[in-house]
């Protein structure tokens, strides 16, 4: 059976540990700072059930297990690549592009690993079998996972095994025939709050002394000593749909994790204690390319949401018919086409691995280079296009009950195209996407969810064919020479 809303709900009723504001929350399903968003990620799961959506959301499995997410397929071909991507666009569309971590980003993550378990397989072959019956363990079972893949910040001029305290970053404290124990911290688990598991690993490059720290597992989010450290909810703060309607119902949440002496069984266990295999992992395997395909795919869904966000603005202010705002609003097109357009050309250039269809890496990797610098930028241009319009605004949904109040209210928001209650809503609604506290903190996971721009730039430098524009110069060069030219000079 597929998932549901209701199932997935349920299944977070397990008994976390998760701290907020010192003390542990409980059953984060009714917790006033999570379950506005445990909502959210259920009408994912019966989006997917809705009759109407089954094909477009779901696959047969190969083996005839049943029917999947497409989050989960491994496409052989163009044709099944779009197919996917069709899929994930539509669930995305449920959240507009808010939730940075649904389900489909660390599913695609895995897919990766799994399709390029050769890799894993010339390393152990009874991690590759592990990483194997993950795979389709938490496809069959719809899990949604989210993964800390980077260490905590403390002293950036030291590696792992040079912090003050041992035990800073997760590692192994000891292991025997049933497992490994390890003990510290890793983040950022977004979306963690309502997953059913997390994957562990380093995605930043580790020495030869860090071994202890280059580890590859998965584990559920209620296993015995894993303490989830979330941050403030931005859901807490915004109990009315009303005046924060994205932070109300998206704050997908971030934590750190802190594993006290957690014991992981090895058929959870990838790489245990290798450097250069929690490198290849990602790089030598379709992972690191499939993830962040699914991110680019987010992308250009909330693109498209901040596009109508811009238009909005011009036309509730009635300033669409000046030049410059037409202006303003071409280019703010042009940008969300270039994210459109390097989704479909990732397809359109991706090859053939195996069994698999690969997106291409170089644009993708181009991409993330541009929409990191582009994001800050459309959200600049729809600040601008509204100026005062989005702060002035009355301080809650409370003010429209004072009927004094609201006579006021209502003749000082009008709006060419919206009375005053569908002009304070929408401007309610661009201040939380483009303003507020959960605006910035989407500002900041846009610019570093793939890592700091130099990390993105050297993956663009590493995969783009110099050899091909070299190659041009040098042909240029070479149909020419020195002595050639002094031959046919008059002098």
């Amino acid at each position: 059976m597929i998932k549901t809303g209701a199932q997935h709900t349920e299944t977070l009723r397990d008994g976390r540990q998760v701290y907020l504001d010192g003390n542990v929350v409980g059953d984060v399903t009714c917790h006033t700072a999570y379950r506005n968003v445990v909502a959210s990620v259920a009408r994912l799961y019966d989006f997917q059930c809705q009759p109407e959506n089954i094909d477009l959301t779901t696959f047969e499995t190969p083996e005839g297990t049943g029917r999947a997410n497409r989050i989960w397929q491994l496409p052989s071909c163009f044709e099944e690549l779009v197919q996917r991507r069709k899929g994930l666009e539509a669930w995305t569309g449920v959240h507009a592009g808010f939730l940075g971590r649904a389900p489909d980003h660390v599913a695609s993550c895995i897919s990766g690993m799994y399709m390029g378990r050769q890799i894993f397989e010339e390393y152990d072959p009874a991690r590759a079998s592990a990483l194997s019956n993950y795979y389709h363990y938490a496809r069959d079972n719809e899990l949604y996972l989210t993964y800390v893949i980077i260490n905590p910040q403390a002293d950036r001029s030291k590696a792992a095994h040079e912090q003050e305290d041992e035990y800073l970053v997760a590692g192994v404290v000891d292991q025997d025939a049933e497992g490994i124990t390890v003990r510290g911290a890793k983040m950022l688990a977004t979306g963690g709050i309502m997953a059913n598991e997390v994957f562990v690993t380093c995605i930043q490059p580790l020495q030869e002394k860090d071994r202890k720290y280059a580890l590859s597992f998965a584990v559920p989010m209620n296993i015995k000593g894993l303490k989830i450290l979330s941050r403030k909810s931005y859901e807490q703060q915004a109990p009315s749909l009303y005046d924060n309607p994205l932070s109300h119902q998206f704050d997908e949440n971030d934590a750190v994790l802190y594993f006290d002496d957690v014991k992981v069984p090895w058929e959870r266990v990838f790489i245990n204690q290798d450097v250069e295999m929690c490198q290849r992992q990602f790089h030598a395997t379709p992972a690191h390319v499939y993830q962040n395909y699914q991110a680019q795919i987010r992308l250009m869904v909330k693109m498209r949401f901040l596009l109508g966000i811009a238009r909005k603005v011009a036309d509730t202010n009635g300033v669409i018919i000046f030049p410059q705002v037409r202006e303003a609003l071409g280019n703010l097109a042009a940008e969300a086409a270039v994210v459109d357009s390097m989704v479909h050309a990732m397809e359109v250039k991706g090859h053939q691995r195996g069994d698999y269809f690969i997106p291409d890496p170089h644009t993708l990797y181009a991409a993330q280079v541009v929409t990191q610098q582009m994001y800050s930028r459309v959200l600049t241009a729809i600040r601008e296009l509204a100026g005062g319009g989005m702060i002035m605004l009355p301080s809650s949904i409370d003010d429209f009950a004072n009927p004094e109040l609201r006579s006021m209210i209502n003749k000082t928001q009008k709006s060419p195209a919206s009375d005053s209650e569908g002009r304070v809503k929408f401007f309610k609604l661009a201040w939380d996407a483009v303003g507020s506290e959960f605006a910035s903190r989407h500002q900041q996971y846009e610019m570093f969810y793939a890592g700091a721009s130099f990390v993105t730039k050297n993956h663009s430098f590493r995969t783009f064919d110099w050899d091909r524009s070299t190659g041009m110069v040098d042909e240029i060069l070479d149909s020419y020479s020195l002595e050639d030219e002094l031959a046919k000079s008059p002098g």
